[in-house]
Order: C-alpha cells, then structure tokens, then sequence
C-alpha cells in the first residue's frame, strides 16, 4: 500500500495545485469574499493531507502497522473529498447547506492523524 499512498498523495498534491490556481486566478471578483475565503480554506486543508498522505506511504515503508497507517491514509483522501469538497463546491454553487458536511471531512482528518500517531507508538 504505500506505493498507492504515494501515488495517490502526488495526485491528490497535483489536484490542490491546479484547484488553489483556478481559484487564485479565477474566482476573484466572481465570488463573494466570504466564499473566496471558505474556498482557499478547502484548498489549504487539501495540500495539508495530501501532504498527508505522502507521509503515510513514507511511514508505510518504514512501519510494520500497516492497517493503522491505511486507515489514516483512507481517512486523509475521505476527509479532503468531505471538508475539501464540501468547500469548493459551496463557494462555487452558494449552496450553504454543504456546510453541513465539512465538519464529518474535519473529523476524518482527526481520525487519520490519530491512527498515525497508534501507529507510531506501536512501532516503539
């Protein structure tokens, strides 16, 4: 698995890059502040867990608790689509309601750096 995670992770960073572009270059003016705000949010949590999941795959290499370290990899890639996405496209439709689900996104990404540190514990 951590060639996944590291294949997924330098997506998922790749994806962050052109998201946080288009919105640095094409959303200004066009959306409210508020919303450009809540968008650049999304785009900062999604570098930090891809950045996130490149660490996984690095840990995979190294530690012998795989499970732990595919749940956090799992819950890092749930919690960009949930927090990251719920985001983007919120600022993007203004559809609010969304709002609703990034917390379950932010949970995710408790979940996965959790399961990192069990892991890491683990491996003492």
């Amino acid at each position: 698995m951590a060639k996944i995670f590291l294949i997924i992770g330098s997506l998922v960073m790749a994806l962050a890059v052109g998201i946080g572009a288009f919105g640095a270059h094409g959303l200004e003016g066009k959306i409210s502040e508020r919303m450009l705000k809540n968008y650049q949010t999304g785009v900062q949590y999604h570098m930090i867990h891809g950045v996130g999941i490149l660490i996984v795959g690095l840990l995979a290499l190294k530690l012998t608790s795989s499970s732990l370290l595919n749940g956090a990899g799992w819950s890092f890639l749930i919690g960009i689509v949930l927090f990251s996405g719920s985001l983007y496209i919120m600022a993007l439709t203004g559809i609010t309601k969304l709002g609703a689900i990034t917390p379950l996104g932010g949970l995710a990404f408790i979940v996965g750096w959790v399961l990192i540190a069990i892991a890491a514990v683990r491996a003492l």
